[in-house]
């Protein structure tokens, strides 16, 4: 009985022994994955992604009475053409010329006041010399003086603001420039400050557009930009990004950017622009297919890499720019010649050997390119 339980255990551990070489037999034996692989290349396309706009005046400004009052009338309208100091609209000046008149009257009133005083001082003077009078009675003479004098200097600072405030009632341009809109009309009562026509100066003209979060890395001032008008397809004005916003709004999570127009009078206020991004000078990107992108196990995007010598594969982080349709550039992460996994990146694992092959399913001998 023992000696053939002995053949029985001999004979189990034998076939282990089998099963285990055939295992590794298979293992060796197993053909490398296939993987569509292709280089990064230069993302051209990214210069053909246009940001919607619109041409605005470098220098807008508001337009309002420094008064309130009845407005009598209105000089100018939408799209003209105004100089600085061209009068644009009038306040009724009635009851402001007649402040001020009063205002004249009182300063009147006190410079007799104050000729009435000096003339007792003179005569005080004179009497306290000849020691008819005390000296708190000269005393009391001077002070009267210097009075009426403060009274005669506050009532002429009355006067000039109130001869202001009646030159107020008139609205004049502040600068050369163009009438963007008009927010009142004649016979209407407005308050100091309430805004009346907004100016656009002839300081130059902007494409303001916006930019989305996923591309507010790709956007910097200082940057190029080409300007395409609606009206003219195919014509592109360059610019330079002059202005960028620190912080998105709040409703439609865009930044605002300004880009300055180099030639000015090629545009017309209020024109529906396209702004296209010249992409960074000197710092030629890559892109590399959308299905190529992957997550690591920290969640950062990356793509599968693939080691030219042994064939193996490597998952790379990578930093990438806004996405298109097909494409997606890569900021960092990749080289010219990187050889990359195109698709099926979710069934690969890291250090994998695997048959590079192109899309025609033709091999592909990974010689590196620099």
């Amino acid at each position: 009985m023992a000696g053939r339980t002995g053949t029985i255990g001999l004979f189990g551990l034998a076939l282990a022994a089998t099963l285990a070489g055939c295992g590794q037999g298979d293992g060796a034996g197993e053909p490398a994955r296939p993987v569509l692989v292709v280089h990064p290349v230069a993302d051209t396309g990214r210069a053909d992604i246009a940001y919607a706009g619109e041409v605005r005046a470098r220098e807008e400004s508001t337009l309002g009475f420094r008064v309130g009052g009845k407005l009598v009338r209105r000089l100018v309208d939408v799209g003209d053409r105004v100089h600085a100091g061209q009068l644009l609209a009038e306040l009724d000046p009635g009851d402001l010329q007649l402040q001020a008149q009063a205002t004249q009257a009182q300063l009147v009133a006190a410079q007799a006041e104050l000729a009435r005083a000096q003339a007792d001082r003179a005569r005080f003077a004179k009497l306290a010399q000849q020691q008819l009078v005390s000296r708190s009675a000269l005393d009391t003479q001077d002070a009267a003086a210097a009075a009426a004098a403060g009274q005669v200097r506050a009532i002429r600072a009355q006067l000039d603001v109130a001869r202001n405030q009646a030159a107020y009632a008139q609205l004049r341009a502040p600068r050369d420039g163009a009438i963007a809109s008009r927010q009142a009309e004649a016979g209407q009562v407005v308050a100091a400050g309430q805004p009346v026509f907004v100016l656009a100066a002839d300081s130059g003209r902007e494409a303001v557009f916006a930019v989305p979060e996923v591309a507010i890395d790709d956007v910097h001032v200082g940057q190029p930009v080409s300007v395409e008008l609606w009206s003219r397809p195919g014509v592109r004005l360059s610019g330079t990004v002059r202005e960028l916003a620190p912080a998105a709004d709040a409703q439609t999570r865009t930044y605002a950017a300004r880009a300055t127009l180099a030639d000015a009078q090629a545009a017309t206020l209020g024109q529906s622009v396209r702004v296209f991004l010249d992409g960074n000078a000197g710092n030629k990107r890559l892109s590399v297919p959308l299905a190529a992108v992957q997550r690591d196990a920290r969640g950062r995007t990356a793509v599968w890499v693939v080691e030219p010598a042994h064939r193996r594969l490597h998952l790379t982080p990578v930093r990438l720019g806004a996405w298109d349709e097909n494409r997606v550039p890569v900021l960092a992460g990749l080289r010219t010649g990187d050889w990359v996994v195109a698709a099926g990146g979710h069934l690969l694992r890291e250090g994998e050997t695997v048959a590079p092959v192109d899309r025609d399913n033709r091999p592909v001998v990974l010689a590196t390119v620099r």
